[in-house]
């Protein structure tokens, strides 16, 4: 039995090299919430849980997710076979309700300890194992000014590091959200794929307006253009636009993938481990999504270098990843919080190889980081 040693759960607050507009927030710093697991053989695993904006995207936030795993997760970890991922999993699952983004972080390092453990990456570990070794990241665009935009997505593509581009829209009127991205979409013609994000910020007679004027200026992808609880306006949409819609705040586990399926409210899945509340949850809604014909897109909740690989690791063993991926959250930072960072070239994210994760924490740049550094707290257990 692998029984729990040591857990410590802490926030670290990294800037962002500029700020990130959003329809719902501005981002200038990510706080992500590190969990560290130790078992009596000294074997650790790091799992991360981040969301965006604090409590402005959704229901959790960096100190309810920290609260959830010290209160009321931790207790239920000292009695686990830490070594049976599901089964631990599952026993959290019956005592803690929802609280996906630290489910997902705890899974996470459960499954970057198993890894470890049995000397495979994590990608073996689930969903079948791994398809590919690399895969195509977005870069989203969302500085909100056009030119600087322009400028920014030309040096993406002159470094060979995207030719995906995601907009963050939803802020200004429909007609000057669509000329602002409609200027991107041809400065950037023939060589880049650009996408839209409208984080739920459309009435159903915006988007009907919008998606069809999207269409017409070249945007490939629309993502959540309306609420996430309006499946029936998201299967009309998804019936008479052109441009196909992706579901994503809509998407909180199978079940919801179920729902969504059933009611064709969407042509594309963004399919991320945190709001699943993990990556077996996650790999589920994918297998749905397959089952219905749904395109697959690996999204993210701009996470550091501990989420990132760990979604990293479930996309590499979809069988189908039509749209890519937008696993770029790391570079968003100012600074790297992993020992090595994670390999970015070619246009494509490599996926490591060596057990677990495969990457460990930069403990200089978490002591720096930590929100709790002048007097971090690690709960020993007896």
């Amino acid at each position: 039995m692998a029984a729990l040693d040591r857990i410590d759960t802490f926030i670290v607050d990294v800037p962002t090299i500029r700020p990130h507009v959003l329809a719902m927030a501005t981002m200038r710093a990510q706080s992500m919430v590190i969990v560290r697991l130790t078992d009596g053989d000294g074997v650790e695993g790091i799992g991360e849980g981040t969301t965006i904006g604090g409590l402005s995207y959704g229901e959790e936030s960096p100190e309810s997710i920290k609260s959830a795993i010290d209160t009321y997760i931790a207790p239920i970890l000292q009695v686990c076979d830490l070594s049976r991922v599901r089964a631990t999993m599952a026993r959290i699952g019956r005592s803690v309700r929802g609280n996906h983004f630290a489910k997902c972080a705890v899974e996470t390092a459960l499954l970057d300890m198993a890894g470890k453990r049995l000397g495979v990456p994590v990608s073996e570990l689930i969903g079948g194992g791994r398809v590919r070794s690399s895969l195509p990241v977005a870069w989203t665009l969302a500085s909100g000014n056009t030119a600087r935009d322009i400028e920014e997505g030309e040096a993406m593509l002159e470094q060979r590091r995207h030719r995906i581009f995601k907009l963050k829209i939803g802020k200004r009127e429909v007609a000057d959200d669509v000329a602002h991205v409609g200027a991107i979409c041809k400065a950037l013609a023939g060589r880049a794929s650009v996408r839209v994000d409208v984080n739920q910020n459309w009435s159903e007679a915006q988007a009907v307006r919008g998606m069809a004027m999207l269409h017409d200026v070249g945007v490939e992808l629309v993502e959540q253009p309306v609420a996430r609880d309006a499946l029936d306006a998201m299967a009309r949409l998804s019936g008479t636009q052109a441009v196909p819609l992706m579901a994503d705040e809509a998407l909180n586990g199978p079940r919801s993938a179920f729902r969504i399926a059933s009611a064709a409210a969407g042509g594309v899945f963004a399919v991320k481990i945190a709001q699943s509340g993990g990556l077996h949850p996650a790999s589920e809604v994918a297998a749905i999504a397959t089952a219905a014909g749904i395109g697959l897109y690996g999204g993210t909740m701009l996470e550091g270098g501990v989420g990132t690989v760990a979604s990293a690791h479930l996309f590499a063993s979809f069988p189908e990843l039509a749209w890519g991926t937008e696993l770029f959250g790391p570079l968003l930072l100012t600074e790297e919080i992993l020992a090595t960072p994670l390999r970015y070239a070619d246009f494509e994210l490599a996926v490591p190889d060596a057990p677990g994760l495969g990457v460990t924490l930069d403990e200089e740049k978490i002591a720096r980081f930590r929100r709790d550094s002048a007097a971090p707290v690690i709960h020993a257990v007896a």
